[in-house]
């Protein structure tokens, strides 16, 4: 190329205005995953209000710029699997990045795991959940390994001899995640295998088989699980086929001599999202696996820890839905478009209102779960028939408002949003999975038709609750009386109209006996009066838009 002798160098524009940031919001963390009203006021109205102090402690940490940059690399830095150590021999270890480990430490230690069944304190349970509310906001997958150990406990508690062995380190507060004989580890993860590739959630067709010993209780299994999460863990609750029928059993990956249980692991999946947390199909081949409950019993046996996991689904789901609001309104706060804040833009505001309303109720039907399972463990009858129904309830329709509310929290933050290191698409791709991990939404609502048909008093439990709000509002009595109506003729085609119905019911109960009124109206209004859209952000006229972001928003 040639230069002019006279052309003048380089020019360097004075203060690099093309690259000065204006406009953008600073950073959300830290901040406190704990500052949420309705979180708090359902800690302490489920019976929990002693853990406030800890749980704000564990709100701040969740909100830390070094617990949100632990979300952020355990999903950037996947599991990997070694099937063969370098010489040939059969390891089948799945490595993580140290991020994962830090998260699992703080989970286990903060007593989310299985702990709550150690702890006498009435509430404990809530406790547990409300827990497991503030430090989701780091990130989801390492939630699967500490829902599967907390429930697995009451599942072994069906079989004393067991219990007595592994429920003192499933209760641990120590994270161990060294591979090594249950009896010589201080604290242990539980996970279960229930799926196979045959069948997915109709585990009676489950071709795995068992084969009886000579030992009493103890079995060899030969199948092939198809989806089997968290294959580290020490024990795993799985399903097969004994010679009375399809029994549950407990598989642990190192015998108590110490040697290795066949557990091979034939790959991880790859999966939408969730990607912090391995995903397995294990291989078993004269596995060693302990009965737990009566042979020909399986389903029943180990349906308490499908309970305890659909419970934290909706609890997951209502974290998601938390986590993403606050992303969303922080941005809207700092943000500003057409001369003005998008917080202070009508539209906008309408949106985050309609959000926040979704996101308290989903938080207000959790911590209500969570403390009927925590008075159903100490003995509540009529606590237990409620759960029972209104856990599967709130699984389908929670979960089923995650994957919408997430897409409208990133579509708050624009470009912005649709871009990996906003954490927004991790949380996207993480919602989908709340609604199909422990039965899709069809197996649910068919699972509330078969309480309601088994069971009538669940029926009995679920308007019991209803009818503590009877009287407060014309919309929500109406919509009480059409659901009356509608479970007169309820069949299998007719279960999503009629779980949706329950499950509105239900949280516009809780938020007319416990929210402020402009809450409660907006939500009756919008979900059961019929003065709503297609879409969030479409809140009636009259809806008091400001209360509801003033309680809803941190500050």
């Amino acid at each position: 190329m040639t230069t002019l002798a006279h052309e003048p160098g380089p020019v360097r524009p004075a203060g690099h205005a093309t690259h000065e940031v204006t406009n953008q919001p600073p950073p959300l963390a830290p901040y406190d995953a704990s500052e949420d009203t309705a979180l708090l006021e359902g800690l302490r109205r489920e019976g929990a209000g002693w853990a406030e102090e800890e749980l704000r402690r564990l709100g701040r940490r969740a909100g830390s710029a070094e617990a949100q940059e632990w979300g952020e690399l355990a999903n950037r830095h996947e599991p990997v699997l070694r099937t063969h150590d370098r010489y040939g021999h059969r390891v089948d270890e799945v490595e993580y990045h140290p991020s994962w480990h830090h998260l699992m430490r703080v989970a286990v230690g903060e007593g989310l795991a299985g702990a709550a069944w150690a702890d006498g304190r009435p509430g404990a349970h809530v406790a547990r959940t409300a827990g497991g509310l503030v430090w989701g906001h780091t990130e989801a997958g390492h939630g699967c390994p500490v829902s599967m150990t907390y429930a697995a406990v009451p599942v072994l508690r069906r079989e004393p001899r067991l219990a007595e062995v592994y429920e003192p380190l499933l209760t641990s507060r120590v994270y161990d995640p060294e591979l090594r004989a249950p009896a010589e580890k201080r604290g242990l993860l539980a996970g279960m295998g229930m799926t196979e590739k045959q069948g997915g959630s109709d585990v009676r067709a489950n071709t795995t088989t068992a084969t009886p010993t000579a030992e009493p209780g103890v079995f060899t299994l030969r199948g092939h699980k198809w989806f089997t999460s968290a294959p580290m863990c020490d024990v795993f609750l799985v399903l097969a086929q004994a010679p009375g029928g399809l029994s549950c059993f407990l598989v642990p990956r190192v015998l108590p001599d110490g040697t290795r249980n066949t557990f091979r692991v034939q790959r991880l999946k790859d999966k939408l999202g969730n990607r912090s947390n391995a995903s397995a199909e294990p291989e078993f081949d004269g596995t060693v696996a302990w009965r737990v409950g009566p042979e020909g019993q399986g389903v029943k046996t180990i349906i308490e820890m499908v309970n305890c996991t659909r419970l934290d689904c909706v609890m997951s789901s209502a974290t998601l839905m938390r986590k993403t609001l606050v992303e969303a309104g922080h941005h809207a706060r700092y943000r500003h478009a057409f001369g003005a804040r998008l917080l202070d833009q009508p539209l906008m505001r309408n949106v985050l209102a309609d959000l926040a309303l979704e996101s308290e109720a989903a938080t207000a039907l959790t911590l209500r779960l969570a403390g009927a399972a925590d008075r159903a463990v100490r003995g509540d009858a009529g606590e237990a028939a409620f759960r029972r129904i209104a856990t599967a309830v709130g699984k389908y329709w929670v979960t089923k408002r995650g994957p919408a509310f997430t897409a409208e929290a990133l579509e708050c933050l624009g470009g912005n949003g649709y871009v990996e290191d906003s954490g927004m698409p991790r949380h996207y791709r993480e919602a989908p999975l709340l609604s199909i991990w422990e039965g899709s939404g069809n197996v649910n609502a068919l699972d509330v038709l078969r309480a309601l048909r088994r069971e009538p008093h669940t029926a009995d439990a679920l308007f019991g609750e209803l009818a503590l709000a009877r009287g407060a509002d014309a919309r929500l009595d109406a919509a009480v009386a059409r659901l009356e109506d509608l479970l007169a003729g309820a069949g299998p085609a007719g279960a999503r109209r009629l779980v949706e119905l329950m499950a509105l019911t239900l949280q516009a109960s809780l938020l007319v006996r416990h929210a402020p009124p402009a809450v409660a109206d907006a939500f009756c209004a919008s979900r059961l009066g019929g003065d709503w859209g297609h879409s969030f952000g479409t809140l009636p006229e009259g809806a008091d838009l400001d209360a509801v972001l003033g309680r809803a928003l941190p500050h």
